[in-house]
């Protein structure tokens, strides 16, 4: 027997907030949170509650009796259906106003810190078209319309796209996508194309089977192009039919790229990638700086505002040239290259050795020669020999994953008590929650927010924190 469906209604609610996860907040009429789908603040609606949980609710609305002035008409036809852009239906203006609520209320209500200065978030120059990499699964049981499951007829379950939110193994094919500029579209649907008329075997994620398993396009500001095509088995003959043809119809491809993997989950850094035609790599420039991008590489997915929030990070360490800098979660060394000739040297730690290996050839590519990279476990890397051998850090960065840093870390750099640190975050829950254990020696000065991610609940904060026997004036 079926699981009962919740059927509860709840009528004449105001939305207040959206969330993380880009859903309206509101109260019941008792009080209870109550999340709704494709709401936003200034909405009245009425109301169909779908799941309860403890302590709050989420539901659809049925009914408008008010519209925000927010609201705004989406642009993708894919909206509320892939997830990828959560926010299109709030104006731009609304999506920055509620991120920079977001994480002033993190800092103040989770981090119970008061900010001393707050300058106004930082908003991209570009609203779509703005990301530099995305990547496509392949499957051969897409996700299904409502309009599609009434139809009697046979129905191709073939799809290209992203993963619908909350169904591990259905796709949504994507027509036309406004994250990445053009040609990213036209590769997408050619390849696809080139895919159906072949015949070749679209990915099945229960059953492990098939040819064509997902797909990898990466450009950089100047138009260069790489594009990974992930096989699920060694089909020779396909394999070069379809990369031929590829490249046929894409001959600026600066790298074109493949890799075998019949392991469980289609991460590819554990897998060997072999280039068809062209460079292992892209090159991006930042300033004088060239970054040479692979298919394994970690780099800011919007490098026109990575741009913008890497001249604050460099604002708020306000480096001298004889001071020594740390780089904790350095990544590529992005960061630490930038801010590399303003100071005596600077540290890059990083857990992921690609990643570190690409730092230290992007290092020897620049010239930069007053830099050093560690990789290893920052938890267990980040100690007192680490200091020892590299000296004591005047300043700080860290920029750690979403989870933020391990208690180990934090505990490591209040034993260090660098002048300065700047903390830069995508997540601002655990950035405040950092924070609180940092205030045991630490001001917090300065909070910006910078929207990396426009269109989505996504938002990133930088904020600087002075030691408190710091004599000098910030």
């Amino acid at each position: 027997m079926g699981r009962k469906r919740l059927e509860l209604f709840e009528n004449d609610l105001e939305v207040f907030d959206i969330n993380k996860l880009g859903m309206g907040v509101s109260k019941t009429n008792e009080g209870v949170i109550c999340f709704i789908k494709n709401a936003v603040p200034g909405d009245i609606v009425d109301v169909k509650i779908f799941k309860k949980r403890k302590g709050y609710f989420e539901a659809e609305p049925i009914r408008w009796l008010k519209k925000s002035a927010f609201r705004t008409q989406p642009i993708c036809q894919h909206f509320g259906i892939c997830g990828g852009c959560k926010l299109q239906h709030i104006s731009y203006e609304g999506q920055l106003k509620f991120k920079e609520n977001s994480v002033l209320n993190d800092l103040n209500h989770i981090g119970k810190t008061k900010i001393e200065d707050v300058l106004p978030i930082v908003g991209s120059k570009n609203q779509y078209y703005y990301r530099n990499k995305l990547e496509f699964s392949f499957s051969n049981n897409r996700w299904l319309t409502s309009e599609e499951i009434l139809k009697d007829k046979l129905i191709d379950r073939n799809g290209l796209g992203f993963h619908k939110p909350g169904m591990w193994d259905k796709i949504v094919d994507i027509e036309k996508c406004h994250l990445q500029a053009n040609p990213s579209n036209e590769i997408r649907n050619t390849i696809k194309d080139f895919a159906q008329k072949n015949k070749l075997d679209f990915f099945n994620p229960r059953k492990q089977s098939g040819l064509l398993r997902s797909l990898m396009i990466r450009n950089t500001i100047k138009g260069e192009l790489m594009v990974l095509v992930q096989f699920y088995k060694e089909d020779k003959e396909m394999r070069e039919a379809l990369l031929s043809y590829i490249f046929s119809k894409f001959p600026k491809i600066n790298s074109l790229l493949y890799c075998i993997n019949s392991k469980a989950n289609d991460s590819i850094y554990d897998q060997k990638i072999n280039v068809f035609k062209g460079e292992k790599f892209i090159t991006e420039y930042i300033g004088k700086l060239k970054f040479k991008i692979t298919a394994k590489s970690f780099f800011q997915t919007n490098p026109e505002q990575a741009k913008v929030l890497y001249s604050i990070v460099k604002d708020f360490a306000s480096i001298k040239s004889h001071e020594i800098v740390y780089d904790l979660y350095t990544g590529t060394g992005t960061i630490a290259l930038i801010l590399a000739n303003l100071c005596s040297k600077i540290i890059g730690i990083e857990s992921v050795p690609e990643a570190i290996e690409a730092a230290k050839d992007n290092a020897k590519h620049n010239k930069v020669e007053n830099i050093f990279f560690e990789t290893g476990d920052i938890k267990n890397l980040f100690n007192d020999d680490f200091i020892k051998k590299y000296g004591k850090a005047d300043v700080l960065i860290t920029d750690p994953p979403r989870s933020g840093m391990h208690s180990n870390v934090i505990k490591q750099i209040l034993k260090l008590e660098p002048n300065r640190i700047v903390y830069v975050s995508c997540n601002s829950s655990t950035q405040a929650r950092d924070i609180i254990h940092l205030k045991e020696k630490y001001f917090v000065i300065k909070s910006q927010a910078i929207d990396m991610f426009p269109q989505t609940p996504h938002v990133e904060n930088v904020v600087l924190l002075y030691h408190k026997n710091l004599n000098e004036k910030y």
